[in-house]
């Protein structure tokens, strides 16, 4: 039997992955990997200046993988849902058995 995948389905996933390559999301992402913080706490752990921060938080809510809620004068950032942070983890875990591969890749800039 010939299984075919289904091209929207494809799209989604590579319009999801598309959410994680960009290195300030994915430096947005890791920080929340460690629990709530406002953009002055983002901007903090990962040094990216504060607007870059608010327009890839803006981005990832939109895309569902971050989520907001008020908090007085603050708005508290966190990952939307826990596999957020797992499939980072999974890639952690990855990354440590093909990185060698990964950085001399010439077909992935």
């Amino acid at each position: 039997m010939l299984l075919t995948a289904n091209p929207t389905s494809i799209a989604l996933q590579a319009k999801l992955f598309r959410g994680f390559a960009d290195p300030s999301r994915l430096s947005i992402m890791e920080t929340l990997r460690e629990g709530e913080m406002t953009v002055g706490e983002i901007v903090e752990a990962t040094e990216l200046s504060q607007s870059n921060i608010s327009n890839h938080l803006a981005c990832l809510r939109d895309c569902g993988l971050v989520t907001a809620e008020q908090d007085g004068r603050y708005v508290r950032y966190r990952l939307s849902d826990p596999r957020v942070e797992q499939l980072l983890a999974l890639a952690d875990e990855l990354l440590a058995d093909v990185a060698r591969g990964v950085y001399e890749c010439i077909h992935l800039k």
